[in-house]
């Protein structure tokens, strides 16, 4: 059982813990003996912490052995790269922030920390989570464990990727317009996002402040479920954060479906979707109403204007939040005989080619004359898409859509357009402009084998519907899940 251990879900992993059946350190031990030999296929992790992890997992066995251990106690996982990890190396992914080791914990990475979790490692990234193929890395692109010659989507690609491939069992991702959802339907994973300020931002690198928001991978919902329950809940450290009494998400898994309204809304499939995409999101659909669900039709008239809103709004925070990397109070320094010199030397070097053109984007939409034609329009269209969504949850409990247009395409081919690269997040941005949660979870796969997302999207603060569902479907076994190539 040890030596394959990183095959199990967070689910069984915590009995056989719990029971004694199994150690943490001889599971961690798996999980880093499959990182070593996947690894170098896959690109997954900028860092891999095998010492602290060890370190981490003999302190679990420890707190194991006395009983009454945390969910997460000696279950290691993955840890995107733009959290704040004490002694441990964060570098979003970016030359500007290569050497930077944070003195202090993100908030959830403190709870993890505090329910004894095992991080082995820190994953890789599009750079400051810009990007949906995480190729925008300064590390290298992360190969999607399906079919290496694509990508893993992005930009929490390295996460996705680490619990496909069977690295660890579960892992943490951020998510600003379908950074949690595309990979976890690319790499055929449970991802979800919760509403916004549901979890704790504090310690996480900012990209686009009033969109960003955290949220776990799993290798079923009722792991993210697991995850989601640690995670959440108010933290004084984050403004914005609620501090609504977090519910027991797991105990919300019923299976039942029965009576649930299930909203589809008509402009999410779309001339151009992948064939195989839309069947499959369909059936899966079709299953909800053979198991007593009620499928009703919504409008969300304004989504085609969601990707020219989003752009706007998250590259404007993006110019204000990246600001700050100016080479003089941390991170990558180039020398310079003025001020001037050294900022636009700094940025010219740390910065990638997708950061500059965000930035850039960013920075004219709220330039003098341009702010109320461009990121005050965009402000308006957000508040026209939430009030959307808004009617349509007025007459059902929760809507179903594809998470992506299209399965994980090959690496190299939307690079060189980076209009075709936005709308792979097409079905998902106008979730984070509402703030509303989402999960994705795999429903079938294409003719080429490649892993197909169902999207559920609930009301604010209504995670236990959209994890309700997506359990039921799970445990239906209408889809028989394939395990990835590597």
């Amino acid at each position: 059982m040890a030596t394959d251990s990183f095959r199990l879900t967070i689910t069984e992993a915590r009995e056989l813990l719990r029971k004694r059946e199994l150690s943490a350190v001889e599971l961690t031990r798996a999980c880093l003996d499959r990182i070593d030999a996947v690894e170098p296929l896959l690109n997954s992790f900028i860092t891999v912490c095998a010492d602290e992890a060890l370190a981490q997992a003999r302190e679990a066995d420890r707190r194991l052995a006395k009983g009454g251990a945390p969910p997460l106690c000696g279950i290691p996982l993955a840890i995107k790269d733009i959290y704040a990890t004490r002694g441990v190396r964060t570098t979003c992914a970016s030359k500007i922030l290569e050497n930077f080791v944070p003195t202090y914990d993100a908030t959830v990475i403190a709870r993890l920390r505090a329910e004894g979790a095992v991080f082995v490692g820190k994953a890789n990234l599009d750079e400051f989570a810009m990007g949906s193929s995480t190729e925008n890395s300064a590390f290298g692109p992360t190969r999607n464990p399906y079919d290496t010659q694509r990508v893993a989507g992005g930009s929490s690609g390295g996460s996705a990727a680490a619990v496909a491939a069977d690295q660890c069992l579960g892992s943490l991702g951020t998510d600003t317009g379908g950074s949690i959802r595309e990979p976890a339907s690319f790499c055929g994973v449970v991802g979800i996002k919760p509403t916004y300020s549901r979890v704790s931002r504090f310690g996480i690198v900012a990209y686009a402040s009033s969109l960003d928001q955290v949220g776990p991978f799993g290798k079923t919902v009722r792991d993210c479920a697991i995850m989601l329950r640690s995670l959440a809940g108010a933290d004084p450290a984050d403004s914005t954060c609620s501090t609504r009494p977090v519910p027991d998400y797991e105990a919300a898994l019923s299976g039942e479906v029965k009576g649930m309204r299930i909203g589809v809304p008509k402009e999410f499939f779309v001339e151009g979707m992948q064939a195989d995409v839309e069947n499959a999101v369909r059936a899966a659909i079709a299953h909800y109403q053979s198991a007593g669900a009620r499928v009703v039709e919504v409008s969300l008239p304004h989504t085609q204007y969601a990707v020219a809103a989003y752009y706007l709004i998250a590259t404007a925070e993006a110019s204000a939040n990246l600001e700050r990397y100016d080479g003089i109070r941390y991170g990558v320094r180039v020398e310079a005989d003025n001020l001037l010199d050294l900022y636009r030397k700094t940025r010219a070097r740390g910065f990638g080619a997708e950061v500059k053109r965000r930035i850039m984007l960013g920075t004219f939409a709220l330039s003098t004359g341009y702010y109320d034609a461009y990121y005050l329009k965009a402000q308006k269209v957000r508040t026209l898409i939430k009030r959307d969504f808004d009617q349509a949850f007025a007459c059902c409990d929760l809507i179903a859509t594809p998470t992506a247009p299209t399965t994980a395409f090959r690496l190299g081919e939307k690079m060189s357009d980076p209009l075709q690269m936005y709308l792979s997040d097409i079905f998902t941005i106008s979730v984070n402009l509402a703030g509303l949660p989402g999960l994705a979870l795999p429903c079938g796969y294409d003719a080429e084998g490649m892993p197909i997302g169902l999207q559920l999207i609930g009301p604010a603060f209504g995670e236990e519907i959209i994890l309700r569902a997506g359990d039921a479907y799970e445990r239906s076994g209408v889809l028989t899940r394939k395990p990835a190539v590597v």
